[in-house]
C-alpha cells in the first residue's frame, strides 16, 4: 500500500471524525467565554442525536434526501432549548456550574432512553434510509494529488464544520458581539459598567453551546451510527471538551485539536487495514482515543489559560 492510498483512506475518516468533535467544541467555546463552565456537552450530543434520527425516520418520505439537512436544524433548535437548563440553573438559580453540567449530561441519556422505549417499544431506534453519505466534490475532485486526498470520498459536513469554526473565530474575535462574549467572561463587573447585559450575554452563550452541540450529535448519528441508542454519544461530548480545553478555548485551535482526536478515533476504526497498525491488537486501537486525550490534556492543560471568571457566578451590585 503507498503513502497515497493510506492518505485516500485515512484523511476522510478523519475528518468524518473530527466534524462532531469540531461542531460540539466550538459550543463549549461560546458558553465558557461567557463565563458559564459547560461540561454538559455530551448530554447536549445525545439530545441532538436523538431528535435528528427520530425527525429522519418520521419525515424521511415527506423531505427525501433534504431530510438529514432538515434534521441538523432540528436538533440545533432542540439543543438550544434543552441547554437552557442549564443556563437556568447556573446562571439564573447560581447553581455549581459542574454540578449542573453533570446533572444534564444524566438527564439527556435518561430522557432520551425513555422517549426512544415509548416511541419505538425497545431500546434503540430503526436505521435510517437516509444519511450523511460519501460524496466526490465537483471541480476540486480534479484538483491533481490533493482533489484525491480531501475531495474525493469524503463528506459535506467536514467542510461544513470546518467553515463553522472559521466563522466562529470571526465572530469571537472580530465582532461587538464576540468582545461582549469575552468581556462577561474575563471580568463581568468591568462588562457590566460597561452597560452590558452580562445574565444576557450568558444565556446566549451557553444556548450557542446547545445549538452547536445539537449539531454535533445530529452529525455523528446520521453520518457514522445511523441509528440511535444508549451507546450512540458514549464519550464524544467529553472528546470534544478535551479539544476545546486543549484548544485554548480558541475555535481555530479547538479545530487542529478535534481533528487530532478525530484522527486518533479514526485510526481505532481503519487501523486494522493499515499496513504499519495491522499487526496491533484490536484493542489496543480501540482504547488509542482516550489515551490520546489523556496525554494530551495532561501535557498541554498546564499552558491553556481559561477565561478568568469561568465558573464563577456574576451578582448585579456585589464585588
Amino acid at each position: 500500500m503507498s503513502l497515497m492510498d493510506i492518505l485516500t483512506i485515512v484523511v476522510p475518516s478523519t475528518l468524518l471524525w473530527a466534524a462532531p468533535l469540531i461542531f460540539t467544541a466550538l459550543g463549549g467555546i461560546f458558553s465558557e467565554r461567557s463565563g458559564v463552565v459547560n461540561i454538559g456537552l455530551e448530554g447536549l450530543m445525545v439530545i441532538g442525536a436523538f431528535t435528528s434520527i427520530v425527525f429522519n425516520l418520521t419525515f424521511f418520505d415527506t423531505f427525501g434526501n433534504a431530510t438529514p439537512w432538515i434534521a441538523i436544524l432540528v436538533a440545533m433548535v432542540a439543543g438550544a432549548i434543552f441547554s437552557l437548563l442549564h443556563a437556568v440553573a447556573s446562571i439564573t438559580f447560581r447553581a455549581d456550574h459542574t454540578v449542573s453540567g453533570v446533572a444534564i449530561n444524566l438527564l439527556a441519556v435518561g430522557l432520551t432512553m425513555f422517549l426512544v422505549k415509548q416511541i419505538y417499544g425497545k431500546g434503540e431506534t430503526g436505521i435510517i434510509s437516509k444519511g450523511f453519505s460519501k460524496i466526490d466534490v465537483p471541480v476540486l475532485k480534479d484538483i491533481p494529488v490533493i482533489g484525491e486526498i480531501f475531495f474525493q470520498n469524503t463528506y459535506w459536513t467536514s467542510f461544513v464544520a470546518i467553515i463553522v469554526a472559521i466563522i466562529a473565530w470571526y465572530i469571537v474575535y472580530k465582532t461587538p458581539f464576540g468582545l461582549r462574549l469575552r468581556s462577561v467572561g474575563e471580568h463581568p463587573m468591568a462588562a457590566d459598567t460597561m452597560g452590558i447585559n452580562v445574565t444576557k450575554m450568558r444565556y446566549l452563550g451557553v444556548m450557542l453551546s446547545g445549538a452547536l452541540g445539537g449539531i454535533g450529535g445530529a452529525v455523528y448519528a446520521q453520518s457514522i451510527t445511523s441509528n440511535f441508542s444508549h451507546a450512540t454519544i458514549s464519550g464524544q461530548g467529553f472528546m470534544a471538551l478535551a479539544a476545546m480545553i486543549f484548544g485554548k478555548w480558541h475555535p481555530l485551535g479547538a479545530l487542529g485539536a478535534a481533528i487530532f482526536f478525530g484522527f486518533a478515533q479514526s485510526i481505532s476504526i481503519i487501523g486494522s487495514s493499515l499496513p504499519f497498525l495491522k499487526e496491533i491488537p484490536n484493542v489496543y486501537l480501540l482504547i488509542a482515543p482516550y489515551v490520546l486525550t489523556i496525554l494530551a490534556l495532561t501535557g498541554f492543560i498546564g499552558r491553556a489559560d481559561a477565561p478568568k471568571a469561568v465558573g464563577t457566578h456574576y451578582i448585579k451590585g456585589s464585588r
